[in-house]
């Protein structure tokens, strides 16, 4: 690894341990907006979002992507169901954080890679290793006993998975970044957003201004409290493996879930500690069986390129020296490199998955 290229792992890193300490400590700010409700905190954090990435993508004069995405009926579609999910997501997560359900949040964000294996199983029609299977099947447990443990289903915990289980699905098949994502999804947020605050005011309701100074430049903040953490996501995302983001992403819930009980000190009796202790055993199968499979795929990838690499050098050798004894000895000696390359390719191709 160069000296460059460790560095800019290193600046990926702390991008990405960034945005998921953001995702994680958030839980602290939305208290600090009551007496505003959940609904009215949803609002203002459409609005100044749009503002706050607009002004974002102005400086760093990134707006190619705008043009194109216009001309694309389909995925103007799909950006609008995007932002109709994340919008029940966010409004969810506030009024949980708000109504003293922060530990229930953070398991919503623990399942959510389960969720979404489900999502991919039940829609794309995708096929799981056993050890995927071992994991669904212990996090469907974990919900159970949670059930149990609660004397209801998790509803705040599933809603959360769900919606941004939903939402990942959406913006893969959009592909568009990240910031130009969330740009393109507050600003199909921000008219309803915008006239409901305006309504909100004409009522007499609205907390914005009538709270004093502090409580105004804290609304105005939703947008920086939600632009930010995203801006060092996509700062991750372009220098840091997949793999590594997949174990970083559970720095946010943990971070919520501690709070819960440190710092909210929300009560969790013995049957929750053992549902969280399902989720957190399926989590730790799927990060072994991912890891596992990387490794898996890495090693078999490196001895198809060194295959390749032996039958060109081989090729090439042949077809410069036409008196090799190695022809007359065998006549199915491929004299063009690409051909065996094509050959290592069609006799050794590598065998991922179940």
């Amino acid at each position: 690894m160069t000296e460059k290229s460790a560095g800019e792992r290193r600046k990926g890193l702390l991008n990405g341990f960034a945005a998921y300490g953001m995702w994680g400590l958030v839980p602290l700010f939305w208290p600090l907006l009551k007496p505003a409700g959940a609904v009215e905190i949803l609002a203002h954090r459409m609005v100044w979002s749009l503002l706050f990435v607009g002004a974002a993508l102005l400086f760093i004069r990134r707006w190619a992507w705008l043009g194109e995405l216009l001309r694309q009926p389909r995925r103007l579609a799909l950006i609008t169901v995007a932002a109709v999910v994340i919008t029940v997501n966010w409004g969810v997560y506030i009024w949980s954080v708000n109504s003293g359900h922060v530990v229930e949040a953070s398991l919503g964000y623990f399942i959510n890679p389960l969720v979404t294996i489900a999502i991919g199983v039940l829609l794309l029609k995708e096929r799981l290793r056993p050890v995927q299977w071992t994991a669904v099947g212990v996090g469907f447990a974990a919900v159970l006993v949670l059930t149990i443990g609660y004397g209801r289903p998790p509803w705040i915990s599933l809603c959360l998975a769900f919606s941004f289980a939903v939402y990942g699905l959406v913006k893969k098949k959009v592909d568009l970044g990240g910031v130009e994502s969330l740009a393109a999804e507050t600003a199909v947020q921000f008219l309803p957003a915008l006239g409901y605050l305006l309504w909100l005011s004409s009522q007499g309701d609205s907390t914005f201004g009538a709270e004093g100074a502090g409580h105004a430049v804290l609304l105005v903040a939703t947008g920086i409290v939600t632009a930010l953490p995203m801006v060092c996501f996509g700062a991750a995302a372009i220098r840091v493996p997949l793999s590594t983001m997949g174990l970083l992403q559970y720095l946010a819930p943990v971070f919520q879930f501690l709070l819960g009980i440190l710092y909210f000190k929300e009560a969790m009796p013995p049957e929750r500690w053992a549902g969280f202790a399902l989720v957190w055993l399926a989590l730790m199968l799927l990060t072994w069986d991912a890891l596992r499979t990387a490794r898996r795929t890495a090693r078999t990838l490196a001895r198809k390129r060194a295959k390749v690499a032996t039958a060109a050098a081989a090729a090439t050798g042949a077809a410069a020296n036409p008196v090799d004894p190695s022809i007359v000895a065998n006549p199915a000696v491929v004299a063009n490199p690409v051909d065996a390359v094509n050959a290592v390719n069609a006799v050794d191709a590598p065998k991922v998955g179940p």
